[in-house]
């Protein structure tokens, strides 16, 4: 029997390599793989449904999910996780000494749909009081005008929203000090390039992040792995399968950076980094499987409901494709 030729949409990381060259098969499976940006593949998979299989954005997800409109099925498999304290930028020439500050300002977003800014949204009225509608969202793209939310959204009333100006990006904006900060997945490139008067809200982004895991117990999911809804009704085994190799992507990943011989990834104190992950986390901090990561899912689905995202509260149990939920053992 031959196998079954599969596109297959994913971002370029440590975790996905095994399976785009080859060193990790997927049972069955002739992939056809693609490295592409975030951006691009959440594009094209929620605009065209353009791949067999991809990573997608959490958010987008959920919103077609909860309308009934999911093309695709989602498997347990979290490509990309961050803690997003590291995603709120602020003018420092603004009076912005802590996040209660941000009531009343302009705050720039590429899409409010992001998961990155689902998950700030929620950290901030949570820990800080600070609602969504405490702030005037000003939506534009960063370094390119006119960035349209990939998923058409409807937002409740008392949420305040406004375009760009046409021909400006968010970038310009953030630098001029036309807006009073930024949040998102990506830095702005002023930031990047050391502008004077911007900088991180959280200025130890790393110690708020540890602070709110022992409290939390949550990693955040940003991004799920998706399968076409037709071919996991044609093919029942498929979705198990590309749990399986995903996750033996993921292992060798995991082996590869603890390997202390000599460092894998462009980057000094990375045993120190990962030993330091692995004390606040636990041995394996980047866990597939819904077992686990219930807490952080369940979290996500009230603030993507809360936040008008999704017009009504998913569950944990109808995101994911029933064969992932359970596996064989010896």
């Amino acid at each position: 029997m031959s196998k079954l030729t599969l596109s297959i949409a994913m971002g370029d990381y440590d975790r996905t390599r095994p399976i785009h060259d080859g060193r990790v098969p997927i049972d069955g499976v002739d992939p056809v793989t693609m490295l592409l940006s975030p951006e691009e593949m959440f594009f094209r998979v929620f605009r065209h449904e353009a791949f067999d299989v991809s990573e997608m954005s959490f958010s987008s997800y959920c919103v077609k999910l909860a309308r009934g409109e999911a093309s695709y099925v989602a498997i347990p498999v979290f490509l990309s996780r961050a803690f997003r304290h590291t995603s709120v930028y602020i003018r420092t020439d603004r009076g912005i000494d802590s996040p209660a500050d941000l009531k009343g300002r302009r705050i720039g977003i590429a899409e409010y749909q992001l998961s990155a800014n689902v998950w700030v949204r929620g950290i901030l009225e949570d820990e800080y009081g600070v609602r969504p509608s405490d702030i005037t969202w000003v939506r534009g793209g960063m370094d390119t005008p006119g960035r349209p939310e990939k998923i058409a959204i409807d937002l409740p009333q008392d949420i305040r929203m406004e375009a760009a100006p046409e021909g400006d990006t968010l970038n310009a904006m953030l630098a001029r000090g036309d807006i009073d900060g930024f949040i998102g997945p990506r830095w702005p490139r002023c930031y990047a390039e050391g502008h004077p008067h911007v900088g991180r809200l959280f200025a130890d982004s790393i110690g708020a992040a540890e602070d709110w895991y022992r409290r939390s117990g949550i990693f955040p999911i940003m991004h799920l792995l998706g399968l076409r809804r037709s071919l996991a009704d044609a093919h029942p085994w498929l979705p198990g399968a590309l749990l399986k190799a995903f996750t033996q992507s993921k292992m060798m990943a995991q082996a590869a950076l603890a390997d202390t011989s000599a460092t894998k990834v462009t980057m000094p104190f990375v045993e120190d980094n990962l030993g330091r992950a692995r004390a606040l986390i636990g041995p394996d901090p980047w866990t597939y499987g819904v077992k686990g990561n219930e807490t952080a899912l369940d979290t996500f689905l009230d603030h993507h409901h809360r936040q008008g995202l999704s017009p009504r509260r998913l569950s944990v149990d109808e995101l994911f494709h029933p064969a992932t939920l359970e596996s064989y053992s010896l």
